[in-house]
Order: structure tokens, then C-alpha cells, then sequence
């Protein structure tokens, strides 16, 4: 028997496979039959995320925090979709909101440093990464962003160390 749970397991699958298109026809199925679950909502618009479908996705999203206000997942993904489409006063917001819902979100944290890295604060951008690697310390990612904000604060041995790190991948 089909259910919403089997076919979000499915779409799950298929996002993380790279072919989030079939995902999408399965977690559009799936809300035909709990269109109030909010996680079929955020997986909705993660793979739309992953299509390139921002708008949509981001419907998804809003959808998830009406449902449930509390889904700082949903949060940290619209804050992504707003800074890939430039809108970086509004990606802040929602990665504070996510933060503020669950602050142990290494990608979040990750994510808000890149923001700020962009923007040229690199003490703020450096804590953000810092913070992401006190949750998972072999965090590819923020390793790499914390080496690149030490060289533009001109920390150099924090650089290399980083560096050093990095290398042992």
C-alpha cells in the first residue's frame, strides 16, 4: 500500500540521487494525501531547490513555516535560496530564525559565515565558521571557508593550519 511516508522515503532517495525531478512528482503525490505534513513540504522544496524551481521552492518553504513555525530546516533553506538570488538582508534573517530554533546547525552556521564573507565582515564570517566546527569539526566546507577568511584577516599561521587540515581529506 502506497502512504505519504513510503513515497517521502522515496522522494528522499531520489533527491539525494540527483534526480530530484521524480522526487518532486513523489512528494507532490504524497501531499495530495497530507497536504498539513510539513516535512513533505520542505522536502517538496528542497528538490525544487535542486532544479533551479527557486520560486516554487520557496512556496514550499513559507508552506512548512505556516505549518510549523518551529522547522528551522525550512528556515536554513530559504535563507540559501534568498542569498543564491541575492537577497541577502532576507537569507540573514532566516538563517538567524533557524539558528535561533537550532542552534547545533553546522550548515546554518556555515552558511551565515559565507554570507558575511561576502559581504566583507570576516571577524563575524571567521565565528560563523568557527561555530560550525565546534558541531562537526571535520566540516569540509567550513574548514575551507575558515582558511580563506584567516588569509583575508591575515592570520597565516591559522591559514596554514588550516590548510594543513585540509590536505589530510
Amino acid at each position: 500500500m502506497e502512504t505519504a511516508a513510503n513515497l517521502n522515503d522515496s522522494g528522499i532517495a531520489l533527491t539525494e540521487a540527483n534526480r530530484p525531478h521524480e522526487a518532486i512528482l513523489l512528494f507532490r503525490k504524497a501531499l495530495v494525501m497530507e497536504s498539513g505534513n510539513p516535512l513533505l513540504w520542505l522536502n517538496l522544496g528542497i528538490a525544487q531547490q535542486k532544479t533551479g524551481q527557486y520560486e516554487e521552492a520557496l512556496e514550499c518553504f513559507q508552506q512548512a513555516i505556516r505549518i510549523d513555525d518551529y522547522l528551522a530546516e525550512a528556515w536554513g533553506s530559504m535563507g540559501l535560496i534568498y542569498y543564491e538570488i541575492e537577497l541577502f538582508d532576507c537569507a540573514e534573517e532566516c538563517y538567524h530564525r533557524a539558528l535561533e530554533l537550532d542552534s547545533n546547525a553546522p550548515k546554518v552556521w556555515n552558511n551565515l559565515g559565507v554570507l558575511y564573507f561576502f559581504e566583507g565582515d570576516y571577524e563575524e564570517a571567521r565565528r560563523c565558521f568557527e561555530e560550525a566546527l565546534t558541531r562537526l569539526p571535520m566540516f569540509y566546507d567550513a574548514l575551507f571557508n575558515l582558511r580563506d577568511t584567516c588569509r583575508e584577516l591575515e592570520d597565516y599561521r591559522a591559514a596554514a593550519e588550516f590548510e594543513r587540515v585540509l590536505r589530510a581529506f
